[in-house]
């Protein structure tokens, strides 16, 4: 039995009740008789989440859409790279929602800025609902939680809301292949090889982390990749220009998020997207000076593996607006963009600066505007 201290405990049907009858008022508003309803674009991964991703949607995220009025029309993925020739045939919408991790999200950005009308689909407010295994724009957007019913409908909900954020993307391009677009950022190196292996260690339990790290040294030490970098500098970033705000919530809306938040107050959001002084992509290199226990260390205590963007207090970091990468000559190994897998080849990386903008909650948007700059 629990004594002492409050104890909150809130069922998965008592959060999609929840976030029903506030999409029901969101519903019930009065709409102009020239103006019609909102038209959204989903398009779905089902086979995220390990096949569970069409489930998790039509239970937890599609009832707020209709119950808010949405005329949604959702397009179905069947196969990896589907969802960027879906982009190049997707009609004018007022607004585009992914349902998926990831890897729905690189694939829906980088076909939708590989149109050739894509300055005007550019402007489109992007949702997204984490239905996948990873989901790394998410901490940016919304406050996450250890309950994924309540971050697909806190997602969902944000969507309604109506408040964006402009988001930077990189456009990564080779020498022959069309460019590819991501939002977090390219990964390579030791670190990204024993990520990319660690699944193969399940049978070891909790140990597999530091299992796949130590039998990588063994088979290749010490772990030096060779690669040229040239860059152009940062430029520097001028003011956001803020968008025409939604209408602001009424009283009885107000109270209760101000309630939520003091019974329970949001995690820290991971960064900050709002101040920065440079329009600048951040370039960071682990030295190749560490020993084998480091190694681990950094990889696996450290929670590099969870998290790519933590780096050591020695690593290396530098500011560009354009950087080029390029290998020795018979190099082999892959890339991680935004968690997915390409082969390693030369590259230009290349920021377009609020390139999209993302629907955010309200409590998430208020964190980072009142950060220090």
């Amino acid at each position: 039995m629990h004594k002492g201290c409050n104890l909150c405990v809130t069922s998965d049907s008592v959060l999609r009740r929840e976030a029903c009858q506030l999409a029901r008022e969101f519903g019930r508003q009065q709409i102009a008789p020239q103006e019609r309803l909102k038209k959204a674009t989903v398009i779905l991964n089902p086979a995220a989440s390990n096949g569970k991703a069409n489930n998790l949607f039509e239970k937890n995220a599609a009832p707020i859409l209709h119950l808010a009025g949405v005329e949604i029309t959702v397009v179905k993925t069947d196969y990896e790279g589907q969802a960027k020739k879906l982009m190049e045939l997707m009609e004018q919408t007022d607004m585009l929602i992914v349902a998926g991790g990831d890897g729905t999200l690189q694939e829906v950005i980088t076909g939708l800025l590989r149109r050739p009308d894509q300055a005007a689909f550019s402007s489109t407010p992007i949702g997204f609902i984490p239905l996948g295994s990873h989901n790394s724009l998410s901490p940016s957007l919304h406050f996450l939680s250890d309950n994924k019913v309540k971050d697909i409908t806190a997602a969902t909900l944000s969507i309604l809301k109506g408040e964006t954020v402009p988001v930077d993307v990189l456009q990564i391009k080779g020498e022959k292949e069309q460019p590819v677009f991501a939002l977090i950022g390219l990964r390579w190196g030791a670190f990204r090889d024993v990520a990319a292996k660690i699944s193969k260690y399940w049978y070891l339990g909790p140990l597999k982390t530091n299992a796949a790290h130590w039998f990588h040294t063994l088979k290749e030490w010490p772990l030096v990749h060779d690669v040229s970098v040239s860059l152009l500098a940062p430029r520097p970033r001028p003011p956001d220009l803020d968008p025409q705000r939604p209408p602001r919530p009424n009283l009885l809306h107000r109270i209760i998020r101000r309630l939520k938040n003091y019974w329970s107050p949001p995690a820290e959001g991971k960064f900050s997207c709002i101040h920065r002084i440079n329009d600048s992509l951040m370039i960071c290199a682990e030295p190749g000076n560490k020993t084998v226990g480091e190694f681990i260390s950094v990889g696996s205590v450290n929670k590099k593996v969870k998290d790519p963007t933590l780096f050591t207090e020695n690593s290396t970091k530098l500011e560009a607006s354009v950087c080029r990468l390029t290998l020795p000559e018979g190099a082999a190994g892959f890339y991680n963009i935004d968690n997915e897998e390409y082969e390693a080849v030369p590259v230009e990386v290349r920021l377009l600066p609020r390139k999209l903008r993302f629907f955010i909650s309200a409590e998430r948007r208020e964190e980072l505007i009142s950060q220090p700059q």
